[in-house]
């Protein structure tokens, strides 16, 4: 490989996605010149086992002894990538570079902080292939929030489809891009001193997260699988109520979340079932408000994220937003590696340095080319 990857016009990358749910890598090959998506290849799931999601929680909470587990998580990223390349009968030398997100432990954009865990000079060494990480931090840095950083790639997908469409990810906190009327190519807006009109991204509120939690707590399962619990409860109207009188639903975009901003405590009293139907109409409630926000309303929403798998949560985001609601699958996408090829998008828009994040979609001032280049 060249060592002006940047002055190739079309790059094979990688890209890796540990998300706030804390499920496990996902990981996704595409061939693309940094505007357009010339060709989506073949892509992995692998699932964290439940010791080391306890300590990838765990280092949440101790951020500052996160080594180990840091070490422990690239290592397991460069076995997914092993897997992926094994499986598809390809070799490292096919892989141009890598966009590897890492797992954020903490996000407060409004302290100029955000920390992702993943060693990218460690992954670079144990695959001999370029990787950018470190996605976040410029934009943070400059005043951005740091999230979502999907938007590009959304934009670069959605080229072809009827506007203005909003993505919605479900993961463990949702966010949501919404891409206007005869959006132009994205390579029309590669210099610094430029944004993108027609765009606007922001974190709506929670996901996954707090159902995942609660689900948890009571079950001891993951998450409630195919909204089964929530669809036996009732939502409790004075629970809900506490939860939505967070001023983050009326502060405007954009605007981010960590993790971990909303407390289960609302819902001490509530029976299990009760709890998790209160919790999917909350998420689905913040995506309305959301809503509210946005330039125009989409013709529809196409939903990522493990949020699309539960029917209730599926179902109450129909009748909130009042717009048609269907998986990302029904336009050819593939939800569960979406972010993971986001990344492997993103990579490649780093190493040519263009943006990755504008003012209508972080919030940074001006637009940032973001993550750090580890060559092996």
């Amino acid at each position: 490989m060249t060592t002006e990857i940047h002055a190739r016009s079309e790059l094979t990358a990688l890209g890796l996605m540990s998300g706030t749910s804390r499920d496990g890598i996902d990981a996704a090959i595409i061939r693309t010149d940094g505007s357009s998506v010339v060709n989506r290849g073949p892509s992995t799931t692998w699932t964290y086992g439940e010791e080391f999601r306890r300590r990838l929680s765990d280092a949440s909470l101790n951020i500052g002894d996160a080594s180990g587990v840091e070490a422990e998580l690239t290592a397991l990223h460069a076995n997914v990538i092993d897997k992926l390349l094994e499986k598809n009968q390809l070799t490292y030398l096919d892989i141009d570079i890598i966009g590897f997100h890492g797992h954020t432990l903490f996000h407060a954009p409004e302290q100029r902080e955000t920390i992702q865990i993943g060693d990218g000079k460690l992954l670079a060494s144990l695959t001999g292939i370029p990787v950018v990480n470190d996605l976040r931090s410029a934009d943070v840095a400059e005043g951005g929030q740091g999230a979502p950083l999907a938007p590009a790639y959304h934009w670069a997908l959605a080229k072809e489809l009827e506007k203005p469409v909003a993505v919605l990810n479900m993961g463990g906190v949702a966010n949501v891009t919404w891409i206007g009327d005869s959006p132009p190519n994205l390579g029309d807006f590669d210099t610094q001193d430029q944004i993108v009109p027609q765009m606007l991204a922001f974190d709506t509120g929670p996901g996954n997260a707090l159902l995942d939690d609660w689900t948890a707590r009571h079950t001891g399962e993951r998450y409630d699988r195919d909204g089964r619990l929530a669809a036996t409860g009732n939502v409790d109207a004075d629970a809900l109520a506490r939860l939505l009188e967070n001023p983050y639903f009326s502060a405007s975009p954009p605007k981010s979340l960590d993790r971990d901003a909303f407390s289960l405590e609302p819902l001490a009293l509530l029976s299990p079932a009760d709890g998790a139907a209160t919790l999917v109409a909350f998420t689905t409630q913040t995506v309305s408000v959301a809503a509210d926000f946005l330039p125009s309303p989409p013709t529809r929403w196409l939903v990522t994220g493990g949020g699309r798998h539960n029917p209730e949560m599926m179902s109450a985001l129909t009748q909130q937003v009042g717009a048609p609601v269907a998986p990302v699958e029904s336009v050819g996408w593939d939800g569960n590696t979406l972010e993971a090829e986001a990344f492997a998008f993103l990579a490649v828009r780093s190493v040519k340095g263009w943006p990755n994040s504008w003012l209508n979609t972080t919030g940074v001032p001006r637009p940032c080319v973001g993550g750090v280049l580890h060559r092996p």
